[in-house]
């Protein structure tokens, strides 16, 4: 892309800039994952309006293939006309009122951001806390809850800073004894780990669209359960978040379909077209195949002599993070991956920054010939190093 001669615009009241021209990259790293390219077919159609008929009846569409996909009857699930932190913030925002704690698990960095949010919103915010890479048993939990007593519990499924996967099972039965909402972040677990929101009991959950469901960022799940609307219903005053308020985002999304916000008509193309096709291959075949991408993903980087982070029963499908050889310059290591073969892997966030790389198999993504080409070149560039065991 040509640069910008702000100079030459003052003077000459126009910018002329090439027509945009990006890379070609195979992101295997944390996320954004590669979009299919039926979902880059439908995201170029041309927008209608998002009150047509024929809009409205895609949105239903959208909902049922979320529900499905989600395991839920949820009432309240939607697409929030975001990211995913978008949806963050919409489970924070439309259950937290000042006052309530709010117990997180924080065991990586995005269990950190929950602490965030529920904090400005005015939560008396209270942690349990793991080592990133672990995970917490019913045991703390059960502690937890019983020392806090919180409205609400947040939980991390598939924490994208290490890789870790937090079993659910058993949660919300500790949840009900205190009357505890449970919310979940689902951001890198949605379309390819196991997810069942009615069975475990969960009443809040968000994800996004780029990881497990092959769509670029920008349109992010959320699921509101009977007893999280009965809390928003009981509010004593207004959801401090007018954009994600559900009580008016329900509005539009539910029966009667009345005008809220201009929503990402092209970006809903795109979700419908990802949610049609991972309904298409079935929900537990996508399971499936992340997990045995995972598994040769797994085995292949042990061959190497590298070292996993996260103890196989609590690793990801989606997101493997493992150690560093020593003597290797991980950034440049990277780096160099992405400039000479156009493949994008993660550094390490929180305390595992510099100390690992996070190597991500998501929706489309997740294909035995992308492991296979990924151990192949690190195979080559490490031996290159003098960094194979």
């Amino acid at each position: 892309m040509a640069s910008l001669n702000l100079q030459a615009v003052c003077n000459d009241h126009r910018i002329q800039l090439d027509p945009i021209n990006t890379p070609s990259r195979l992101l295997l790293g944390p996320g954004p994952s590669n979009a299919h390219p039926t979902v880059l077919q439908a995201l170029a159609r041309p927008p209608i309006g998002h009150l047509d008929p024929a809009y409205l009846n895609l949105m239903t569409e959208v909902q049922e293939m979320l529900r499905y996909v989600w395991q839920t009857d949820n009432r309240i699930t939607i697409p929030v006309s975001g990211t995913g932190s978008a949806a963050m913030e919409a489970s924070i925002a439309n259950s937290v009122e000042p006052g309530d704690v709010v117990l997180v698990g924080v065991n990586g960095y995005f269990g950190r951001r929950l602490v965030d949010m529920a904090d400005r919103y005015g939560a008396d915010v209270r942690t349990m806390e793991r080592p990133m890479g672990q995970c917490f048993s019913l045991d703390e939990i059960r502690l937890a809850l019983e020392t806090h007593h919180p409205a609400i519990l947040a939980l991390v499924h598939a924490e994208t800073s290490s890789g870790v996967r937090q079993p659910l099972e058993g949660v919300a039965e500790l949840c009900s004894r205190s009357g505890t909402l449970l919310l979940v972040d689902c951001v890198t677990s949605l379309g390819a780990i196991p997810l069942f929101l009615d069975a475990w009991g969960v009443d809040l959950a968000y994800s996004c669209s780029q990881k497990g469901l092959s769509c670029p960022p920008g349109c992010s799940p959320f699921s509101m359960g009977p007893r999280a609307e009965q809390k928003l219903a009981d509010r004593k005053g207004k959801v401090a978040n007018w954009y994600l308020d559900m009580s008016l985002l329900n509005a539009y999304w539910g029966c009667d379909r009345v005008y809220h916000h201009t929503a990402p008509v092209n970006m809903n193309f795109g979700i419908r077209e990802a949610l049609r096709l991972l309904c298409e291959e079935g929900v537990e075949a996508a399971w499936a195949r992340h997990r045995h991408n995972a598994e040769r993903l797994w085995d292949g980087l042990q061959s190497l002599g590298l070292r996993l982070v996260v103890d196989e029963e609590i690793r990801l499908h989606t997101l493997t993070t493992a150690y560093i050889p020593e003597g290797v310059d991980g950034k440049a290591f990277a780096r160099a991956l992405l400039d000479e073969e156009g493949i994008e892997i993660g550094g390490g966030l929180g305390d595992l920054a510099g100390k690992v790389w996070r190597f991500g198999l998501m929706g489309h993504n997740s294909r035995s010939e992308h492991v296979d080409r990924l151990l192949g070149l690190l195979k080559q560039r490490l031996a290159a190093q003098g960094a194979l065991a």
